[in-house]
């Protein structure tokens, strides 16, 4: 026994503290945890936000939006990592969410943030789903000759078509062993890494001249005719939703905690080092492009190169252009930012699947036994995956009659999964310090203060991705995840009153019939 007791991982012997017998196999190391984690956040994510925000307040706005944001963000990322070294469990956020708030409260923070989690994850997949086919739909058009020259711009069936198929290849994938999710994710850092720098160095380098650095640093303008937005605090916010959407997305290390080796130290180690990667390089990235803008009126015009669809597009076209006469070059560089896309999506549902299995495991979902069943040779929870894809591609066929699908996606998904950081960090502020078996990585007394920056951060983020973003308010232009948060929150708590507060007791420990034996 003692022999057996040495051997056993760190993070395997804190699970069975915790109530859960190893069922995933335990073999990832800190580098394949950070390269899924990395892959989540991903330095190009905030691409089709970007001429978006730009155009609300100009370019000093986002790009010291990014830092003010990043600064913020810290305080959430060291306040998960003190509870992921606490608790390092694949249902991480809904499970630490139970276990600090006591036998009292645990199940109804439990329940919410397991849902919370769900929905924002789910979610995820569609917002990566619909980038990546934005890529690909530029991509198209300028590598058939572009807007002015007969190139092929996808219609919105074709646009749809495109959505499924990303999904449809994710889930595919997903339902290969984690090695080979871990392989890809492996790709998936160097492909970012190496054509992050390429973008961030070769952008300015072939778009010749640039912006000078007092256009980038301070220049302030607000175009209230083409956004609607006139307030100058509002526009401000609207801008700097960029960074806000950029930069969560950390906590996969943590879903990934019960495959991973000395998870009570590696996953505070995998959410830190992503945040900082993530932070430096996704700024490097919005600097190349503001430095490389020629004409900023010109890259929204609807009869432009790329049909004013993506402005990163057309900066980038417009760079090589201007430089060398054909556009090889902007197809190569959206080949990179598709790319990106591509792997994120495929580790976000990699994520989701693990949310959606955890939280079967503890029957919360309807139809729980179906989604929680483990492939008996690849140990992959398949039926979750396909479950998260089915709901992702629901989730895109308004796709075909309206244009702000993107904007709502992209609120509820970051509603959800920062929204579900919350539950366990107040949780974590409000309790009695007695209560917690502090991990290898232990904040101290600066646990109050840090929790409750982070807990007021994420309060606000989540409230801004409920505004308009366009003005006047119309059907087409409106932001219409308030109300499709509101409905789905609505009938979780009447389900919560109703029903299941008889019978959820929070995750479902699997190790006592054992102990039971010795």
């Amino acid at each position: 026994m003692d022999h057996q007791a040495l051997e056993m991982d760190s993070g395997e012997k804190r699970l069975n503290e915790l109530g859960y017998k190893q069922e995933l196999r335990r073999e990832m190391s800190l580098f394949k945890t950070l390269a899924i984690t990395f892959s989540c956040m991903s330095v190009f994510t905030g691409t089709p936000l970007y001429g978006q925000s730009l155009r609300y307040a100009g370019p000093a706005t986002m790009i010291w939006g990014w830092l003010v944001v990043t600064f913020f963000t810290w305080f959430v990322g060291i306040a998960m990592a003190e509870i992921c070294s606490s608790f390092p469990t694949t249902g991480s956020l809904y499970f630490w969410a139970a276990h600090l708030a006591g036998p009292r409260w645990g199940p109804f923070a439990s329940w919410c943030c397991a849902w919370l989690e769900t929905i924002g994850l789910v979610s995820a997949i569609g917002a990566q789903a619909y980038s990546g086919s934005q890529a690909l739909q530029m991509l198209i058009l300028l590598a058939t000759g572009t807007n002015k020259g007969g190139g092929y711009f996808a219609s919105r069936s074709v646009f749809l078509c495109m959505y499924m198929g990303l999904t449809i290849a994710w889930a595919v994938l997903n339902t290969f062993a984690l090695q080979v999710i871990a392989f890809l994710n492996i790709i998936s850092i160097w492909w970012q890494v190496i054509g992050g720098f390429l973008m961030i160095i070769m952008l300015p380098l072939v778009a010749q001249p640039t912006q000078t650095a007092s256009y980038v640093f301070t220049h302030f303008e607000t175009s209230p005719e083409a956004t609607g937005v006139s307030s100058i605090p509002y526009a401000v916010i609207l801008s700097v939703l960029l960074s806000n959407y950029c930069l969560y997305g950390y906590d996969a290390a943590a879903h990934l905690t019960e495959e991973t080796k000395g998870a009570d130290r590696t996953g505070p180690i995998a959410i830190l080092s992503s945040i900082g990667i993530i932070s430096v390089f996704g700024w490097a990235y919005y600097l190349a492009l503001t430095f490389s803008i020629r004409d900023l009126d010109y890259l929204y015009n609807e009869d432009n190169e790329t049909a004013g669809a993506l402005v990163p597009a057309q900066i980038i076209y417009d760079a090589f252009y201007g430089r060398f006469q054909n556009s090889t070059g902007a197809v190569i560089f959206l080949c990179i930012i598709w790319g990106s896309f591509f792997f994120c999506g495929l580790s976000v549902t990699t994520t989701a699947a693990r949310a959606v299995y955890a939280v079967s495991r503890d029957k919360c979902l309807p139809l729980s036994p179906i989604w929680r069943k483990v492939h008996p040779r690849s140990k992959v929870p398949i039926n979750a995956v396909w479950l998260c894809a089915a709901i992702s591609m629901l989730l895109g066929l308004p796709i075909l009659k309206l244009d702000v699908v993107f904007t709502a996606i992209l609120s509820v998904s970051t509603i959800g999964w920062v929204g579900s950081y919350a539950v366990p960090i107040f949780a974590r502020l409000v309790m009695a310090e007695d209560n917690f078996k502090p991990g290898p990585f232990y904040l101290g007394r600066a646990r109050r203060p840090v929790c409750l920056v982070a807990f007021l951060w994420i309060c606000y983020t989540c409230s801004i991705f409920l505004l308009p973003t366009s003005y006047p308010l119309r059907w087409k232009t409106f932001n219409y995840a308030p109300i499709a948060l509101s409905v789905a929150l609505a009938l979780i708590m009447l389900w919560w009153v109703l029903d299941a507060r008889k019978w959820y007791k929070g995750p479902v420990r699997n190790i006592d019939a054992q102990n039971g034996n010795h």
